[in-house]
């Protein structure tokens, strides 16, 4: 039997320990944290094991109105977290000129995505690759110094890292993680570097560490490489976890095999698990099978592996946004990134939606509450467009320069669109004469003396008309960028005329060049006022590059507006704007797009004004041809010539 006051004290001692063990235990509870688990193979949040089923969005690629609609569907669907990527071309459109509003106000995007229950992953870049332009970085790098070695440790390249890292996107990201309240658990570091053939271990280094440095060392930092130690070797970075991507039908544990060498422990993580594929213009559309998508999928949750599905939801690369790829030619991406997703560029739920919902139920609890329905789709009609004028008109309108030889769009500050290059033959030619474009980017309209004799055309690899041309012909040639290379060892994609342009092997010298400002509304606008009219039957000219402009009506009676469809039958190639903003370009002639998707939240209740820059040649040789149709339907499985 103990006695009195050695049970008092041992009370006491017993007491203050409980005390002290509570107390540090509601001091954990209070905490916020995410790690990794290296001894049990396995994610932690706030302490408690955890696994993720992402999807990817790109708040960029989403009209901001409906940011909630698509992460709420995916969040019902089962999915516990959302991935996005950081652009850094949209943010910093112009050196230090930084945009976060509308569509790039990432800030609102992650905090609905809080909202909706869903934890974030974030890609910060600088790189991210998306089927965007130049792969995400900004066009103005290659004018800032045009031998810039992007994506290694080049100082001229790195110095504009560092200021839009250091300076801008950290200080907005480091509040924003779950540490600090915020929903990001996970940052990455880079984009599928081990693709890349610079194999620059100083520069991922120095991105780490820019990284730590500005939100601090309990951050979980990752990469992503495809499953092979081809692309691991290189990708890896030093205290950087490494995660692999993959689609359905691949033998999941070979793929993860390639992590382990790598990552001997910790989770297993597919990070960008294909549902569908990228288009190309004039290739069919991609597909992928639903029931194959769900099985891979189901074998990897079993495997207690996280999983991020790129794309949950793939939207619109509006604007002049989409890049193109390299692989044995030039192919140029469309307006639509619908990648055969979960959701539809429009939104809404497929079948494979509702067949992966499926498996993710199997793995984590599905919130209460029905799934959002599909939005309501208008259908608008006909509207008739007038023309407005011509592009060669235009020009003279504009800002001209003159130099002995052509310049190259990031020479002119142009980050997209078109570019008139001028000149004259001073010499007399054969008939007819080689006229040679060589390395057009990407494609060139040709007109001799103000008329359109023929396109050059860089994915066709046609570079040389046969022309017949006076001594001093004026020659114009209009040059269209289609987007910069997106992915590989060429995303230092010039864009214009590349490299001189000859007649029967003699360099022509003398160039007056005009920039279009296609991505500037409110300059364009004002410079198609007043502008001189022609005949809308005029425009039926082939090579007749020309402006129309139609209106509409929307009236919902008690409602806001509904997405519609841009139909275009009979309209060659071109541009699109709804109100001022440009929904990206159209090519139904060639497919496998041929509408393009309106957004509800870019129309007006009452008159909405439509308004089309046709490149090659208008259905207008009557009035009544001379129309486009917004329609309930959308079609991005057209014909393709392949």
């Amino acid at each position: 039997m103990m006695a009195e006051g050695n049970f008092s004290i041992l009370f006491i001692l017993l007491l203050s320990v409980s005390l002290f063990v509570f107390e540090g235990s509601c001091m954990k509870a209070g905490e916020r944290s995410f790690e990794i688990d290296y001894s049990t193979d396995q994610f932690r949040k706030d302490g408690q094991p955890f696994h993720y089923i992402s999807g990817s969005i790109h708040y960029f690629r989403v009209h901001p109105t409906d940011w909630r609609d698509r992460l709420r569907k995916m969040r019902m669907a089962g999915f516990n977290a959302v991935q996005t990527y950081v652009e850094w071309a949209s943010h910093e459109p112009e050196p230090g000129m930084y945009d976060f509003t509308g569509m790039f106000d990432l800030e609102t995007f992650i905090k609905t995505a809080q909202e909706e229950d869903l934890s974030v992953i974030l890609r910060l870049g600088p790189f991210i690759d998306a089927e965007r332009d130049m792969g995400g970085l900004p066009y103005w790098l290659l004018h800032m110094n045009p031998e810039m070695r992007l994506r290694t440790s080049d100082p001229t390249y790195l110095q504009y890292v560092d200021r839009w890292f250091t300076s801008v996107l950290l200080p907005k990201v480091k509040p924003l993680l779950y540490e600090n309240g915020g929903p990001i658990i996970m940052l990455q570091v880079e984009n599928e570097y081990g693709s890349y053939p610079s194999c620059d271990f100083s520069y991922t280094g120095h991105m780490r560490d820019l990284v730590r440095n500005g939100v601090g060392l309990n951050a979980v930092l990752f990469t992503t490489d495809g499953d092979g130690v081809g692309f691991l070797k290189c990708g890896k970075i030093p205290e950087v976890y490494s995660t692999v991507d993959f689609g359905s039908g691949t033998d999941v544990n070979k793929a993860f095999d390639a992590m382990r060498l790598f990552e001997p422990h910790g989770p297993l993580v597919n990070s960008e698990y294909y549902p569908g594929w990228l288009d190309h213009w004039s290739s069919p559309h991609s597909t992928v099978d639903a029931q194959a998508v769900a099985k891979t999928l189901d074998e990897m949750l079993a495997m207690n592996a996280s999983v991020n599905m790129y794309m949950f939801h793939g939207g619109t690369s509006f604007g002049l946004t989409a890049g193109s790829n390299k692989y044995s030619n030039f192919q140029v991406c469309p307006t639509s990134y619908d990648y055969d997703a979960p959701l539809s560029e429009a939104g809404d739920p497929t079948e494979k939606y509702w067949i992966l919902r499926n498996i993710t139920k199997k793995y984590l609890p599905l919130p209460s509450g029905d799934v959002p329905p599909p939005s309501t789709k208008e259908s608008y009609g006909k509207v008739q467009m007038a023309s407005l004028g011509t592009v060669n008109q235009l020009s003279t309108k504009l800002a001209s320069v003159w130099n002995k030889w052509p310049l190259t769009f990031e020479a002119l500050r142009v980050a997209n669109g078109l570019v008139v290059y001028q000149t004259s033959i001073p010499f007399r030619t054969a008939d007819p004469a080689p006229l040679a474009i060589n390395d057009v980017h990407d494609r060139g309209y040709v007109y001799l003396d103000g008329v359109y004799v023929g396109t050059v055309d860089r994915q066709q690899e046609l570079y040389t008309l046969p022309i017949s041309a006076r001594i001093n012909a004026s020659l114009a040639i209009i040059v269209e960028s289609q987007g910069r290379i997106c992915f590989g060892a060429d995303i230092n994609d010039f864009k214009g005329l590349t490299t001189n342009v000859t007649v029967s092997g003699h360099q022509l010298e003398g160039w007056t060049i005009i920039p279009l400002p296609l991505t500037n509304n409110s300059r364009l606008a004002a410079s198609l006022t007043h502008m001189p009219l022609f005949s809308s039957q005029d425009a039926f000219s082939e090579g007749r590059m020309s402006f129309f402009q139609g209106t509409f009506n929307v009236s919902t009676e008690g409602s806001q507006p509904h997405d519609t469809f841009l139909r275009l039958d009979g309209w060659s190639k071109g541009l699109a704007w709804v109100n001022g903003f440009l929904l990206g370009r159209y090519w139904p002639e060639v497919g496998p797009q041929v509408t393009l998707y309106v957004p509800h939240g870019v129309l007006n209740q009452g008159t909405n004004t439509l308004m089309l820059l046709e490149y090659e040649a208008a259905p207008c040789l009557t009035p009544d041809t001379c129309y486009v149709t917004f329609t309930d339907t959308h079609v991005i499985n057209g014909p393709t010539p392949l």
